[in-house]
């Protein structure tokens, strides 16, 4: 009765998560400047009876929206992510993610103070590049709930699974700038240590795991093909499938950089140009009654695969916190990837927001679950400890 009650009550505000979630969608915001969509999410959870907090830890787009019940019982966060993605807008489908979040906060508030507990809703900026998640995880925002969810959508239901943990490592070179015909001799080129770092990562692709992933651009590389280069700079994504790893993974990169140059007779500056995430642990216990929440919607099991690894994701330090899911949802029926236009496209359509309602109430029934069943939360905090 109380599932119908949540189902019922999103699908009574259906109309207005559509049109919210179109109006971020037509109107995307790059990390951190996400002030539109921050302000329509605020005004949304204020209009459903949350205390919103605004900004947090100082990120202006940054909020928690909380509802406290009657009654005393677990704390279920729920997460919405807001940016977009420059030049192609929500090819990742972020305005989705956010409603799914949000609708799922307001159904299981029709029912909060029947079964006690409490919600929280993070609105949390810039996944793309320096995700609000990783401040917030080791500021502790994350450690009074019992368990933390959000959905991403996709072109098939997928399991939550793993993702990598990713540094974003700069290197800047600085040489001597002369005349590339005239005067080579008196010149230090900054760019061909940029070459040889690259042809030095290439090198020691070869003895890494097959999990890593090492891969970068240069940024900068001179001004004119008859002045060498006083100044270069590369940007590389170091991947692994653990911190612990990748700690020793990109030690070994700038280890390179170093020694390019010294080989050429550069300075080098290194700094992280965006923001480290760590490993996604998906709490399997609580994926689990996930997928049997799609299922009582009306989802074929069959339909739900093995999650995959996709890169990597902020919820990773969240989920090292607190008890953590993050599934996808199916919004489209053709195969295309995400960041694609073909996905930004289709992702606005109404198949993609009726796919948005379904994940809201998955959401939020899987919450109902945990909060109303405590030998399932005590199992899913098990899991945890074992793991932790």
């Amino acid at each position: 009765m109380n599932k119908q009650i949540i189902n019922d009550t999103i699908d009574q505000y259906s109309s207005r998560f559509k049109e919210i979630s179109l109006y971020i969608g037509a109107n995307p915001e790059l990390g951190n400047e996400e002030f539109l969509a921050s302000k329509r999410l605020k005004e949304e959870l204020i209009y459903h009876g949350f205390e919103v907090e605004a900004p947090v830890l100082g990120l202006d787009t940054a909020f928690i929206g909380t509802y406290t019940s009657s009654k005393p019982g677990p704390k279920v966060a729920l997460l919405c992510e807001y940016d977009a993605l420059p030049e192609i807008g929500h090819a990742c489908g972020h305005h989705l993610i956010c409603m799914m979040g949000l609708g799922a906060a307001v159904g299981l508030k029709s029912v909060m103070d029947t079964i006690g507990g409490s919600i929280k809703v993070f609105g949390t900026p810039a996944e793309e590049t320096r995700g609000a998640k990783v401040p917030m995880a080791a500021a502790g925002l994350f450690d009074d709930c019992d368990v933390a969810m959000m959905t991403h959508p996709f072109y098939a239901f997928e399991k939550s699974g793993t993702s990598l943990a990713i540094d974003a490592v700069q290197f800047e070179f600085f040489g001597k700038s002369s005349h590339a015909a005239a005067t080579p001799h008196e010149g230090i080129n900054a760019l061909d240590a940029v070459i040889q770092t690259f042809n030095g990562i290439n090198a020691f692709r070869q003895q890494v795991k097959s999990t890593v992933r090492i891969h970068g651009v240069i940024n900068h590389g001179g001004e004119a093909a008859n002045i060498i280069p006083d100044y270069a700079s590369a940007q590389f994504y170091v991947r692994a499938a653990t911190r612990k790893e990748l700690d020793i993974l990109t030690k070994r990169v700038i280890q390179i950089a170093e020694g390019s140059a010294l080989q050429t007779g550069c300075t080098l500056k290194t700094s992280n140009y965006e923001t480290s995430y760590d490993e996604m642990y998906t709490n399997e216990t609580l994926s689990d009654v996930f997928s049997a929440n799609l299922v009582e919607l009306g989802i074929d099991e069959k339909e739900i695969v093995t999650g995959e690894d996709h890169g990597s994701m902020d919820m990773g330090n969240v989920s090292l916190r607190v008890p953590s899911i993050h599934p996808y949802i199916k919004i489209i029926d053709e195969q295309h990837a995400l960041h694609s236009i073909e996905f930004r496209d289709l992702a606005m359509k109404e198949q993609a927001l009726d796919a948005m309602i379904l994940g809201a109430k998955a959401l939020a029934g899987t919450a109902y679950d945990v909060i109303s069943q405590p030998d399932l939360l005590a199992s899913i905090q098990d899991e945890f400890r074992r793991n932790a």
